[in-house]
């Protein structure tokens, strides 16, 4: 009994002293931690509110990637069956049907069917291209639940470059564009095509889809011409300023015609990236977003020699395009676009290889956590 006592009165002791020791501890001042208030946040979006994507289709091996970075939106086309017309309902449906498989959301068509050459030149046949582009329209809205259709107005020559393997940063390889290398080729087999001639075609297109985008509700979301030279072998390029674009969107006023916020081609255009995003997206035309940086080369506007980058380099501010996103409310889809070929893999598409584009959705989301955050704060 009386050893019971002892030790109870030796274990009271103890905890005394080690009370005491903590409590003195803790009004030590250490000059080298400060003590602060838990940073008290209201409610915050993922991704900003933005619905991050990657181009890819649903057989691609950068599936699994997006599902294990919880990017579950897709830029897709059609899964083309040789029995099938890409409009076809049956044709959209088992593309949609192979998405829903995955558990990812299909949100944009980007280089849509039946937008080619007849239309974009005036050729024999525009007519009834445009007629399948609108059942296009109408079925992928109907049977995919896809309501954003990215396009451009590139004819025969789409996007190009002249170098896919300059190294830039540690060695990796990124695509790059100089005029001189190409300004002295021959002209393509339509010869020279003014631009006077495209917008006649851009005016005639816009006016006959526009109305049926409207009536479905579908959003036509213009590309910039890349690169946004003046011409290509004889072919002229007309969106390839923001002043053309600002013409584009006055042809047929709608909250349907809009356009792709390509950062690359408008920033080597010459445009304050986050200034642009606000304009246009507090009119409510941007349908859609490329998160994409650049270098100008050239010196000139529109830019003639340029290299991509990764998307933490570059000549524009990325944090602040962000942060005009945030502030414009885009709650679209977004993705990243032209990435650097990185150590170890091979350069077979350049500009969308997986590791790059796995660094640039980690920074993408890295720079929404950051403006969503600043924004929610108490």
């Amino acid at each position: 009994m009386k050893d019971n006592r002892r030790n109870f009165i030796k274990k009271s002791a103890y905890l005394a002293a080690a009370l005491s020791i903590g409590s003195t501890a803790s009004t030590m001042v250490n000059p080298l931690v400060t003590k602060e208030k838990p940073n008290k946040l209201k409610a915050f979006a993922r991704d900003a509110g933005m619905k991050f994507a990657l181009a890819m289709s649903p057989d691609s091996p950068r599936v699994p990637f997006a599902k294990q970075i919880d990017v579950m939106h897709a830029v897709s086309g059609i899964i083309r069956n040789p029995n099938l017309k890409p409009w076809d309902p049956e044709a959209i449906k088992a593309t949609k049907a192979a998405w829903d498989k995955e558990g990812i959301k299909w949100t944009v068509v980007e280089g849509p069917p039946s937008l080619g050459e007849q239309t974009k030149l005036a050729l024999s046949g525009r007519d009834e291209e445009i007629s399948n582009f609108i059942t296009f329209m109408k079925n992928l809205k109907q049977y995919g639940g896809v309501d954003v259709i990215c396009y451009n107005w590139m004819p025969v020559i789409s996007w190009a470059r002249t170098t896919m393997d300059r190294p830039g940063r540690g060695g990796a390889l990124v695509t790059s564009f100089d005029n001189d290398d190409i300004k002295n080729r021959p002209v393509t087999q339509y010869g020279q095509v003014s631009k006077e001639a495209m917008w006649k075609n851009l005016e005639y297109f816009l006016k006959a889809v526009v109305p049926e985008a409207e009536k479905i509700g579908m959003n036509l979301s213009l590309h910039p011409d890349d690169p946004q030279v003046h011409s290509i072998q004889g072919i002229s390029r007309i969106m390839n300023t923001v002043e053309n674009f600002d013409r584009m969107l006055k042809i047929m006023p709608s909250k349907y015609s809009g356009l792709t916020m390509c950062q690359g081609n408008f920033s080597l255009m010459g445009a304050d990236i986050p200034a642009l995003i606000r304009r246009w997206g507090k009119a409510g035309k941007i349908n859609f977003a490329h998160f994409r940086n650049v270098q100008d080369l050239s010196g000139v506007l529109p830019s003639t020699k340029f290299t991509e980058t990764f998307h933490d380099e570059g000549q524009i501010d990325m944090h602040a395009a962000m942060q005009a996103y945030y502030d414009i409310g885009f709650k679209g889809t977004i993705r990243p676009d032209h990435v650097p070929t990185m150590h170890g893999e091979e350069n077979t598409r350049p500009g969308y290889m997986t590791l790059g584009t796995l660094y640039a959705i980690g920074y993408m989301r890295g720079l929404a956590e950051s403006v969503a955050k600043a924004n929610a704060k108490a």
